[in-house]
């Protein structure tokens, strides 16, 4: 005989191993199938209780599906209580025995007790299967009419499982909608909002359609605002705050992309916004309700000024949560109202030393969207005091998003140069080799900061150990010697700048030689830098073979070779002044023409090595054109003579970009093909686009200086935006726009990729191809992977070779994974505004 369901429950609670568990389970299973043979026990449904408690706890009790539709059949509402509880939790969509219970459900909606109709709608929603839906489909319309209001509520929450399994019959239920919306059960005004707010999700024409129930919406919240005290739906001094975040939803759905819908409901939501009580957590979930609507329709300045202002609140409240949804908000707004979020630049700021570490990440977050060369200063010292205490799990990818802050927004070149040393010193050891090469880049391709740069690295690379510092170091070093030995051309600032002796710099990379577990690549990058010494410096020439002969005998291949090596070619002078000679500047490739955020080619992995970015090898002119028909290609542009395509070469998942899955191997970074096409070509582009035969292209403008380190292109005081890509799925691509104030026919377009969804984006890969009459540059982005809620950007600069006589047009490519699964977008830009 089974024992009654609360001696079980103590029964399992004193077990004290899971082999006492398992066997105290499976007594009790056998006494309930033995039970459960007998047709006529009277306790039937106290067993199958004790079944829904073993399912909880992990074990199998398919043996009692049968026992609830039998429960379910009775007559006893105690009885068929527990059958249906059963029903949903035993059983679910896919098994075939629940079509036995179609009839059951049938008869029961249609019970005169309302409760067994509750129960026969809740299991409805629950479990309902595609062909049990369409059955029962009619019957729960009806009950939308009932005149009991707990049945209307419980058949508007069955109705959306069931036009989600059968899309098709959404357009039954939509004339009951309006009904509910006007009932005055605050339980059928929820579920009916409810209902309205899926429609729209499911159905385009049912989101038109219900525009023109924005009044009652509007009416309804109105009411709810201004009713006075009711102890019925009172929640912490609110009136039904759950009704009112429902329906500031629906009117969050309902005015996106339609100015009247939200020039309508614009008064009632500054009247929310202004008159909340915030002191309880019920207020400050309508007021971010409201905030979030504000921002997804079209409302004018002031209203998402006060929306921001509100968020701005929200992180000075000292629960964690409500501070977290404010960061969380704010970056996802920052794009599109960035001197709003300026306003709580301090506030944001403080939140990077708060203990919480989901609370520092959202601000961090925050705080790169906000960077500008007018507040790059305080914010990036911010961001290096917090690097210094950030878990060291985070703070490879800090280093890598704060060096690219450092290099896209840096006043100065100077600047650069001590925040880049400093970053060198305390967080070294985190940065990848691409920081490295990217430093060397930038330092090698402007003759005017090679004295500067040397004098302070060498000053840092005295006490530090870190690898990046050393790699950095001994090839600035090594390039630069001379300058080392001579005091600064602005002249020394205290110890800074003096000149210091050949022998303090062949003692300082010496030094570096004997730091403990030093990587073999930063020994190589060191014995390098000592040829290159005792070249530019001869008299400590002898000194320097000395050191280099010790190396001669290294048990590292490549250290041994390198070391007799540089002793041969130092033993002939006329040799090594031609092989050591200093590296030529990084100038007349694509890269040098923009600020030093600029992408890390081919030439970086070289220089990482010890050899100069400008050296890198690059492809030769036949591989450029193929490279570029393989792109034409892929996004199917159809053109005669090749689109100038550029892809950002920046690691996937599988480690490889796709032109290289697509070229079966890692292709090296091509210098940005100019365009050129005959005095009859034509633009196979615009006849994509439907731009008819293109004329005869006017002369390309005379090249554009190299900008000189530091210095950002003029962007004029607004910056549009145009939306690229929205996939439903989360992931979203928008355009924002600006121009070179100095040369209108230069446009730089910052792509912002955002994830919204509820799993991460890895492997992003985005691409372009531009007509021939325009130049591109595509930079890469500061990430490829985007976390939940999280945004990341890309820089493509444009020449517009025919400014003025065709518009600026671009196809794209984006490819990225989520979940493990592959996905891509491709397609057409939406036009560019008039003139630009």
């Amino acid at each position: 005989m089974s024992t009654r369901m609360r001696e079980l429950i103590r029964t399992v609670r004193a077990c004290k191993t899971a082999a006492d568990e398992r066997a105290v389970i499976a007594k009790e299973c056998a006494a309930i199938r033995t039970a459960l043979k007998d047709e006529d026990n009277p306790h039937r449904h106290r067993n199958v209780a004790k079944l829904l408690y073993i399912n909880m706890l992990g074990y199998s009790t398919h043996f009692g599906q049968m026992e609830c539709i039998k429960l379910i059949a009775s007559q006893k509402f105690a009885e068929k209580r527990v059958g249906y509880l059963g029903l949903m939790t035993l059983l679910d969509e896919t098994q075939e025995v629940l079509m036995l219970v179609t009839n059951s459900l049938q008869s029961d909606l249609m019970h005169s007790n309302q409760y067994v109709a509750g129960l026969a709608l809740c299991t409805l929603g629950n479990i309902a299967s595609t062909d049990i839906a369409r059955d029962l489909a009619s019957t729960v319309e009806k009950l939308l009419g009932s005149s009991d209001a707990y049945l209307r509520k419980k058949a508007a929450l069955c109705a959306i499982r069931i036009f989600r399994k059968v899309p098709e019959l959404l357009e039954s239920f939509v004339d009951r909608v309006n009904s509910l919306l006007t009932d005055r059960n605050h339980g059928v005004l929820l579920t009916g909002t409810t209902l309205l707010i899926e429609m729209c999700k499911v159905s385009k024409r049912a989101r038109k359609k219900f525009k023109r129930s924005v009044g009652t919406l509007v009416r309804m919240l109105k009411t709810l605002t201004s009713s006075g005290y009711s102890p019925e739906h009172d929640v912490g001094g609110v009136t039904d705050p759950f009704l009112q975040v429902k329906v500031l939803r629906a009117l969050e759905i309902l005015g996106r992309d339609d100015a009247d819908a939200s020039d309508e409901m614009s008064d009632i939501l500054a009247q929310v916004a202004t008159n909340t009580e915030v002191t309880r957590n019920a207020g400050n979930a309508i007021l971010y309700q409201c905030v979030r609507t504000i921002m997804n329709i079209d409302s004018e300045g002031g209203l998402r000024l006060l929306a921001v202002n509100i968020l701005g609140r929200f992180l000075m409240n000292r629960d964690n949560n409500i501070r977290y949804v404010a960061l969380h908000t704010l970056a996802q707004i920052a794009h599109d109202d960035i001197q709003a979020v300026q306003r709580h630049r301090s506030t944001i700021v403080d939140c990077l030393k708060d203990p919480d570490i989901s609370i520092r990440r959202r601000a961090l977050e925050l705080v790169y969207l906000l960077v500008n060369q007018n507040n790059v200063k305080p914010l990036v010292r911010e961001l290096v005091n917090y690097l210094s205490v950030a878990d060291s799990l985070f703070k490879p990818d800090l280093c890598t998003r704060v060096c690219g802050v450092v290099e896209r927004n840096a006043p100065s070149r100077e600047w650069y140069i001590d925040t880049m040393a400093e970053l060198f010193d305390i967080a070294g050891h985190h940065m990848s080799p691409d920081i490295v090469s990217r430093f060397i880049r930038i330092v090698g391709r402007d003759r005017t900061l090679h004295a500067y740069a040397v004098h302070r690295i060498y000053g840092v690379l005295n006490k530090g150990t870190s690898r990046a510092l050393v790699e950095a170091g001994v090839w600035v070093i090594g390039e630069y010697a001379d300058l080392l030995h001579a005091d600064l051309p602005e002249g020394a600032q205290g110890t800074f700048g003096r000149a210091i002796s050949a022998e303090d710099i062949v003692a300082a990379v010496k030094r570096v030689l004997r730091i403990p577990g030093l990587p073999s690549s930063s020994a190589e990058m060191a014995v390098t830098a000592l040829a290159k010494i005792a070249v530019r410096l001869p008299a400590v020439k002898d000194n320097v073979c000395k050191i280099v002969a010790h190396h001669r005998s290294s048990v590292d291949l490549e250290l041994q070779q390198r070391a007799v090596e540089y002793a041969e070619i130092l033993s002939k002078r006329k040799i090594a002044d031609m092989v050591l000679e200093r590296m030529p500047d990084a100038e007349g490739t694509a890269s040098t023409a923009i600020t030093p955020a600029a992408t890390a080619t081919a030439g970086d992995a070289a220089s990482a090595s010890g050899a100069d970015p400008a050296a890198a090898p690059q492809p030769e002119e036949p591989e450029v054109q193929r490279a570029g028909n393989l792109l034409d290609d892929l996004l199917s542009l159809g053109m005669d003579t090749p689109a100038q395509p550029v892809t950002a070469t920046v690691p996937s998942a599988g480690g490889s970009s796709m032109l290289d899955d697509l070229l079966g191997g890692p292709i090296a970074a091509a210098p940005m093909p100019v365009a050129s096409s005959g005095a009859g070509g034509s633009d196979a582009l615009l006849d994509l686009l439907g731009g008819g035969d293109a004329p005869a292209p006017a002369p390309a403008p005379a090249a554009e200086p190299a900008l000189a380190y530091g210095q950002q292109p003029q962007q004029t005081s607004q910056s549009p935006s145009l939306p690229l890509l929205d996939d439903q799925s989360g992931f979203k691509i928008d355009l924002m726009l600006g121009k070179d104030a100095g040369n209108p026919a230069v446009s730089e377009i910052t792509a912002i990729f955002s994830n919204s969804g509820a799993t991460a984006i890895s492997a992003i890969n985005f691409q372009v191809a531009v007509p021939k009459y325009i130049q591109l540059q595509l930079l890469p982005p500061s990430a490829t992977a985007l976390a939940p809620s999280s945004t990341a950007t890309q820089l493509v600069r444009l020449n517009n070779t025919m400014h003025g006589q065709k518009q600026v047009l671009i196809r794209y490519r984006v490819s990225y994974s989520r979940d493990g699964q592959p996905v891509t977008h491709q397609g057409q830009s939406p036009p560019f505004p008039e003139g630009f």
